[in-house]
């Protein structure tokens, strides 16, 4: 068989897509096909596609929410592993909540806010999976992952699926092991502290409220788009650079953050990443400080 009919053979065909397109798949709202997609349901699932790409050496990347990625208009020649609703069941034993890698955080912290647990109220905001949150060491107003982090369980680059403690990620700013991929997150359990529910309530609509007041969510973006350099803040230095409004195409520097890269609404791939450039070479000419893109850029500009 051919390499899409073993995959539909293994996801099952109404989980498998060809040239589908990434926009569909992006925060950013663009993106170009991507050769296959299947979205599994199981570790077993994962680890056949992985192995059945190493077999045909078809490149492949795994995707959850699409939060924090930009794929070129071109799209991606190999197969997208989308981790998503298909693996989503979220449990709770006591403090510890254990979720797949495609829950969304929101979803988790809905469910954290029933069970009165507080801690994760920090995260509950942030429009990605729980998968890419563990990639990322995912974190925001003073609290990241790791401060909640128990294990996680992935398939490794070698096809074995293990179970590693939090101390054993590496976990720092926007870093994990996880980070230069060939891993695939299946689950992860995270430990939280009893807490009072209009506490948290409370505290979950007032990180909703600031997120409202300070960053641009009425336009397609990538959340921050930059890392923080040591000391200092991204945004800052864009902002100070005289580049708030500015952009490439129909992509711009925000208006209301400067640490956003926004869609206004007809951006190719290839203008926000001209503008992640326009930023990162402005920055650097007038600031004397080399900025990076937190965002995960795939396929060819």
């Amino acid at each position: 068989m051919d390499f899409l009919s073993r995959i539909k053979e293994i996801a099952g065909i109404e989980n498998v897509f060809s040239n589908e397109r990434m926009d569909k798949h992006t925060t950013f709202r663009v993106g170009g096909p991507a050769r296959y997609m299947a979205a599994p349901s199981d570790e077993t699932q994962i680890n056949a596609l992985i192995r059945l790409c190493g077999e045909y050496e078809v490149p492949y990347y795994i995707v959850g929410n699409g939060s924090n990625l930009l794929v070129s208009d071109k799209g991606y020649d190999g197969l997208i592993i989308l981790i998503g609703r298909n693996m989503s069941d979220i449990s709770v034993c006591g403090d510890v909540i254990s979720a797949g890698a495609g829950a969304l955080l929101s979803e988790i912290g809905k469910r954290a806010l029933n069970e009165r647990l507080t801690g994760f109220e920090f995260a509950s905001g942030i429009p990605g999976t729980l998968g890419g949150a563990c990639v990322m060491n995912a974190g925001a107003y003073g609290k990241e992952m790791k401060d909640v982090l128990i294990s996680v369980r992935a398939i490794t680059p070698d096809g074995d699926v293990r179970d590693f403690q939090a101390e054993e990620l590496g976990l720092g700013y926007r870093q994990s092991i996880f980070i230069d991929g060939g891993y695939a997150i299946i689950k992860a359990d995270v430990r939280l502290m009893p807490g009072s529910y209009s506490e948290i309530s409370e505290k979950m609509a007032e990180l909703a409220r600031r997120r409202r007041e300070k960053q641009p969510l009425e336009y397609p973006s990538a959340g921050s788009t930059f890392k923080r350099p040591e000391g200092m803040f991204a945004g800052q230095l864009i902002e100070q650079s005289g580049l708030k409004g500015m952009g490439v195409g129909g992509a711009c520097v925000s208006e209301k953050h400067a640490g956003f890269i926004v869609n206004k609404g007809n951006a190719t791939a290839k203008d926000i990443y001209d503008t992640i450039q326009l930023a990162v070479q402005t920055v650097a000419k007038k600031q004397g400080v080399k900025i990076e893109p937190e965002v995960r850029i795939i396929g060819e500009f």
